[in-house]
């Protein structure tokens, strides 16, 4: 059936939306693909519900054929199963929470690890109904602090989401074979530009966690690969232990007046200017900077952290939110100073309290009050035992020169926070690190026995002995992959849809006032229509301009322009992609455009 503009429930918009950020924000809601309805709520419009369907559909008949069944679960689900694996405390304020008309807790599916749980374990109960995996695509709920980029970081989203159940940990790891495979199918017929980086696993746990990036600019997660293959994401880099220094020879380390040098950079001139080395200036790599943060625990209860590591480095805030995952990260503010008062803004140290280090160290962790009130201190994988530092003396205008990890100090364990740069050595040491921008469209889990333990899905093996389950968590934004492949195709004149997404197969637009003009583009449409050609036609009476400018706008494959040259017998081809513009006879423009759609 042809889809005519005049009936068609859209609205094209000539001025961006006040909210978009990126490119895909604003031409899917300028073309009528999408329309917003709250912060990270959109409604779908006709043309967008037929792209999403295109993609759901890619998405199903890669998991049917990679074996996995298709099932549903509801959006809205009990409490009970998410505080039997203690998600619903976990998972924090991003969680939204509800309750019935009898006061019962309810809760709209951020995922849905426990339910799929539960099914099996109601249904199954031998090794011989294994291996299984289960697949919904469902819409799930997240309560983001801060959406943003239209449909790629939504409160409410569609999604894939995969589980597999098996004996042991070898078929494990065949289902996860299987998936990644089936992602790579899934991504590649979407046409995205990806890589697949190793990933922490955040609230849902488990390990062997890979990401499936869209390499974009305005991606919201970065990664990092080197000539040598590895890759992950800047989360998962785990850098090793610096060699340990020897230090013998260190002079004892001592508290100098500094006066006004509350930074890393007033602190390495006035050591330059008053306390200049033999051999080399000071560099802010000699500094160990210290980082106050709070953590704010699932439970509401807060706490202090501090991170030791080399001035010359930030902490990266995407890294330390996944290392305390699920705790959240805050501000160490005026309130928090106030309560510490060992810790004084600007000068913070990890040695003693009063600044008296001579003689070695006098407090396990930084900031240690008289009554033993402490503040846990986690430091860089570069301070290790021997590195001497310049750091804080825990005393306005001074600080501490020479002070020996180890000998003057200690912390309570290692956090690899720092910000990664270019140039970076690769863990696995195969060269130097480059960084990237992504869009996050898939990840997968070797999820383990987390759930299955938490809930006690069991099943008996050949020996007939109860064994617990082991399972494998996949998922893949699919409304997020709309707006990351209208995000890599379009251009400055709107959407550029790949056609196996696209809406239509062939947009035909009748220009001009001329009826003979209008009957023949529709009689055109029709015989497309009849060869299985997905037609859009616009029959609307509006200027040329106006019909050229949405037909851009939309993003159609291929444009059939029907006008003037009508009478010297010949129409124009658009291929919406290239700009390229061709004119055909009517005679020949039927099996053209055909030829075209088909490939």
């Amino acid at each position: 059936m042809i889809t005519r503009m005049s009936e068609l429930f859209v609205r094209t918009l000539r001025d961006d939306p006040a909210d978009a950020e990126v490119p895909s924000h604003r031409w899917l809601v300028r073309a009528g693909y999408i329309r917003r309805v709250a912060p990270g709520i959109y409604s779908w419009l006709p043309l967008g519900l037929r792209v999403l369907h295109k993609v759901e559909q890619i998405v199903r008949e890669e998991m049917d054929a990679m074996g996995a069944q298709e099932v549903r679960f509801p959006a809205l689900l009990p409490r009970e199963p998410y505080e039997e694996t203690n998600r619903w405390t976990e998972y924090g304020p991003n969680l939204f929470r509800l309750q019935d008309r009898k006061g019962t807790d309810l809760l709209l599916g951020p995922t849905h690890e426990e339910l799929f749980t539960l099914m099996v374990k109601d249904l199954y109960s031998s090794y011989k109904d294994l291996p299984l995996s289960l697949y919904q695509i469902q819409t799930k709920y997240r309560d983001e602090a801060r959406p943003r980029a239209g449909l790629l970081r939504g409160r409410e989203f569609v999604m894939k989401d995969s589980y597999s159940f098996d004996i042991d940990d070898a078929g494990l790891e065949a289902s996860y074979a299987r998936h990644r495979a089936a992602y790579q199918r899934i991504f590649d017929r979407l046409g995205l530009t990806y890589v697949i980086v190793s990933a922490t696993s955040g609230a849902m746990g488990g390990s062997a966690s890979e990401e499936f990036l869209a390499v974009a600019d305005i991606g919201e997660d970065t990664f990092v690969r080197s000539p040598g293959g590895y890759a992950a994401n800047v989360e998962a880099v785990r850098r090793p232990l610096a060699a340990a220094q020897d230090a013998s020879d260190a002079p004892a380390a001592h508290v100098e007046d500094t006066p006004d040098s509350p930074t890393i950079e007033s602190l390495v001139a006035l050591s330059n200017d008053r306390f200049p080395r033999a051999d080399r200036a000071w560099t802010a790599a000699d500094t160990l900077k210290n980082v106050i943060v709070c953590l704010r625990h699932p439970d509401g209860s807060r706490t202090p952290l501090a991170i030791g590591l080399p001035g010359d480095r930030e902490v990266d805030m995407k890294r330390l939110e996944a290392a305390v995952e699920p705790a959240e990260v805050e501000p160490f503010g005026d309130a928090e100073f106030a309560a510490h008062p060992q810790l004084v803004k600007g000068y913070i140290g990890p040695g003693d309290t009063h600044g008296d280090t001579q003689g070695g160290a006098h407090g396990r962790a930084l900031g240690l009050d008289a009554d033993g009130k402490g503040v846990r201190y986690l430091t860089d994988p570069a301070v290790v035992e021997g590195t001497r530092w310049i750091t804080g003396a825990n005393a306005p205008g001074h600080h501490v020169y020479d002070l020996v990890c180890g000998r003057d100090f200690t912390s309570d364990g290692v956090i690899d926070v720092a910000e990664i740069r270019d140039g970076d050595p690769a863990p696995d040491g195969s060269g130097p690190l480059s960084l990237a921008r992504g869009i996050e469209m898939g990840h997968i889990f070797q999820l383990g026995r987390k759930y299955a333990d938490a809930l006690g899905l069991k099943v008996l093996d050949p020996n007939g002995k109860l064994v617990t389950v082991t399972m494998g968590s996949y998922g893949i934004g699919v409304s997020r992959a709309v707006a990351a492949v209208a995000e890599s195709t379009c251009d400055d004149r709107g959407l550029a849809w790949p056609r196996n997404l696209a809406p239509f197969d062939v947009h035909v637009v009748a220009t001009g006032k001329d009826a003979a003009v209008l009957a023949w583009a529709e009689e055109f449409a029709a015989g497309l229509d009849a060869a299985g050609v997905a037609v859009l036609l616009d029959d609307r009476k509006a200027s040329p301009g106006v019909k050229f400018n949405d037909a851009e706008l939309l993003g159609v494959p291929t444009t059939v322009v029907v006008g003037r040259g009508l009478a010297e017998g010949v129409i124009e081809v658009r291929d919406r992609a290239t700009g390229a513009k061709s004119e055909v006879s009517t005679g020949d423009a039927a099996a053209h455009v055909i030829d075209l759609v088909r490939g």
